[in-house]
């Protein structure tokens, strides 16, 4: 959970303005960091905000707990961006192919030629930041916002399956292979640098195999499990033998890996200040308001007892 949304309910708690609008500050760039990583454009990623903000401030007093706020502020940005796919740039919707994101020879030869050679090396500069961002709004939007619920807001499986409303092994489905499309786009965007690189012998990795080549895309489908800890023992041992065995696995892993760390270590964008004051401003005052009708609801409560 991020650790912002504590923070947000300590603050309400405090039932002072200054505190009240630390809150809201908070409540803004989380909602709108998140918008536009699934939005993917910032004015649908401002409106998301907005909207979702204006929902939130009567609701504010009646959480009691970080994770339910969580999902709610989750769930109605999700909604609202989703809405907004007219105006945005999202994917055609469609299921992904497991065997459509799996490399081929060409790729995993270069691949295999050490860590210098993965296409996502690059992309770890600033400068390069963008490229991420393009590849992950290529995602259809189904397989984006597991994504970005995940790998790059970094909730649970449970909390992303109750945000998205889909059962666990769904969210496990759609991760893996959001994961692998993502490390492919990059990849392809990658591919001018790497035609430079001299290109390893065909014969130093060996997929000649027809047998082995089945082994190998039987591991590519466990990745994600493995790299998030959800294989049980047996299965765990059997792939990290496979992988000791097989150059090619072993190289398209930390290349997966690596497309992972960068989703989460992307940096989050933050609406224009003079926007977010503006908006700011009215929810204090809406706020304030609400308070005070509470406030003379109880009074004449306690009058009547």
């Amino acid at each position: 959970m991020r650790p912002e949304i504590e923070q947000v309910l300590q603050l309400i708690q405090r039932k002072d303005s200054k505190s009240l609008e630390e809150a809201l500050v908070l409540l803004q760039k989380t909602v709108f960091s998140f918008s536009m990583k699934v939005c993917g454009q910032r004015q649908d990623a401002e409106d998301t905000m907005q909207e979702v903000l204006l929902k939130s401030v009567p609701n504010l007093p009646k959480f009691d707990n970080p994770k339910a706020l969580m999902v709610w502020l989750y769930k109605v940005a999700k909604n609202r961006c989703l809405m907004s796919r007219r105006k945005s740039k999202f994917a055609p919707k469609q299921d992904l192919s497991l065997e459509q994101l799996m490399p081929d020879r060409q790729e995993l030869q270069k691949l295999s030629g050490g860590p210098d050679g993965t296409p996502e090396t690059s992309l770890l500069h600033r400068e390069n930041a963008k490229r991420l961002r393009e590849a992950v709004q290529k995602l259809p939007p189904d397989y984006r916002l597991i994504l970005v619920l995940h790998d790059m807001e970094e909730l649970s499986d449970g909390d992303v399956a109750e945000i998205a409303g889909l059962r666990l092994g769904t969210i496990r489905v759609r991760l893996h292979r959001a994961r692998l499309f993502v490390r492919k786009e990059l990849a392809k965007q990658d591919r001018h640098r790497m035609r430079r690189e001299p290109a390893k012998p065909s014969g130093e990795i060996h997929l000649s195999s027809q047998p082995r080549q089945r082994r190998c895309k039987e591991m590519f489908a466990e990745l994600s499990n493995y790299l998030d800890d959800e294989l049980d023992d047996s299965l765990c041992e059997e792939l990290e033998k496979h992988m000791d065995s097989c150059e090619p696995c072993k190289a398209f892993l930390s290349s997966l890996e690596k497309s992972i760390h960068l989703c989460r270590i992307a940096p989050n964008e933050s609406p224009d200040p003079r926007i977010a004051a503006r908006l700011r401003r009215e929810l204090l005052s809406e706020y304030q308001g609400l308070m005070a009708d509470v406030t003379k609801r109880d009074a004449i409560n306690i009058k009547r007892i």
